[in-house]
């Protein structure tokens, strides 16, 4: 199994050399955070082999939307407004005055004087 092989690989380890404590301690605990990785993604593959729900084709062609009947009776709402102005077309803006600048001289010669 999956936990004697690291057990395994760790007492190799540790009998190979003479390290100190700590080094082994460390060992351990990246033989441990290993051991945890593996049993998630053992546990993750088994999930994403679970069985999906299964839809007829009369199921999949119902609507899961809510339709909204509408018919001769519904009216619309007539209401007056508080505040007609709101709702008034706006006037027309003023023809532009194209002769505003006809008085004006154009300029002559060089703009720049440098």
């Amino acid at each position: 199994s999956v936990n004697a092989t690291l057990e395994d690989e760790l007492l190799t380890r540790s009998s190979q050399s003479s390290r100190t404590s700590y080094a082994i301690a460390a060992d351990l605990l990246e033989m441990e955070l290993k051991k945890i990785l593996i049993e998630k993604m053992e546990g993750n593959n088994k999930s994403a082999y679970a069985e999906e729900p299964v839809q007829t084709t009369c199921q999949m062609e119902k609507t899961t939307h809510p339709v909204f009947e509408t018919g001769v009776d519904d009216q619309p709402i007539v209401q007056t407004s508080t505040h007609p102005e709101w709702f008034t077309q706006p006037k027309r803006p003023p023809s532009p005055d194209r002769a505003w600048n006809t008085t004006l001289p154009a300029a002559q010669g060089d703009a720049q004087s440098w």
